[in-house]
């Protein structure tokens, strides 16, 4: 007889700790796979997509733009950061040399903080829309500089994680995303005594034809702090999207007399063709089988 003998003063082995950081870092699939390899291979050029456009250099983000947001333009001389003729001036003395930026803190027009925040806060309100679920895919053009030119660029990856938390945000609001693109109709009833007065300017400008974006454009604000706004508006029950029209249904032609007349009478039992089911001449083909036998 055999007896296994332990030691039990040798103390079992450690089992392995995990890698937090690893496991995120594999974990981490990233919003576009093609922005993905553009930072890994540290492209310079536009990557454009269904709603907006990343500009890179040497891999990273150094200006978004999206049609669902207020340009930086609008959101420096709506603050009065900025006033439009500097703008003017330094859009027409920089021209297409991707300097916009640089000769608006050297003119003195804007300091270099001041620039740097408001871009930055443009940057990451454009590329939440860019980067929004799209099926077309995006393509990407390399060598293609933005005229702003850099103010401080973005790695992908905090671009990757930004976007992200903000959809989390908002489906932590209202799960439903109808009222970001939809146009915004009052739902009718009492306002909530939570109301706060940036949501009161977003209450004044829904008339059930203007979107969110509109809202955003009209009160020169970042579009993603109006769907913050708009959100929680539908979540209390102020606001609803407007529901599609919907869709036109156009009657076949009645049939003519002479289609009628020329059409060969029916044997008794068959049903009209507008009334034909697969299911009963399959079970109609089988009993006539069974019959036969």
């Amino acid at each position: 007889m055999t007896t296994l003998r332990t030691d039990l003063t040798t103390p079992p082995p450690r089992l392995p700790v995990r890698d937090r950081a690893a496991a995120r870092q594999r974990a981490w699939g990233g919003v576009s796979p093609m922005l993905g390899r553009l930072a890994t291979e540290r492209a310079t050029g536009v990557l454009v997509r269904e709603r907006g456009s990343l500009y890179l250099a040497d891999g990273e983000v150094v200006h978004a733009e999206s049609p669902a947001v207020p340009g930086l333009d609008v959101l420096l001389t709506a603050r009065g950061t900025l006033d439009a003729a500097g703008w003017r001036d330094a859009v027409g003395a920089a021209g297409e040399r991707s300097r916009v930026g640089r000769f608006l803190v050297e003119s003195g027009r804007i300091g270099a903080g001041a620039l740097e925040v408001c871009h930055l806060g443009a940057l990451y309100d454009a590329a939440y829309f860019a980067l929004s679920p799209s099926g077309a895919p995006g393509h990407f053009t390399y060598g293609d500089r933005h005229w702003l030119g850099p103010v401080r660029p973005v790695p992908v990856a905090a671009v990757e994680h930004e976007t992200l938390r903000r959809r989390a945000l908002l489906h932590r609001i209202w799960p439903d995303p109808a009222p970001d693109s939809a146009p915004l109709l009052l739902s009718g009833s009492p306002a909530a005594p939570t109301v706060t007065a940036r949501q009161h300017a977003v209450l004044a400008l829904v008339n059930g034809v203007r979107t969110a974006a509109d809202i955003a454009l009209a009160l020169a604000r970042p579009a993603f702090h109006t769907l913050v706004d708009v959100r929680r508006l539908a979540a209390a029950g102020v606001i609803a999207p407007k529901a599609p029209p919907p869709p036109a249904v156009t009657a076949p032609p009645p049939p003519s007399a002479s289609s009628v007349s020329s059409a060969p009478p029916a044997p008794p039992g068959t049903l009209p063709p507008s009334f034909a089911d697969p299911n009963i001449t399959l079970l109609k083909r089988l009993r006539d089988a069974l019959e036969a036998l």
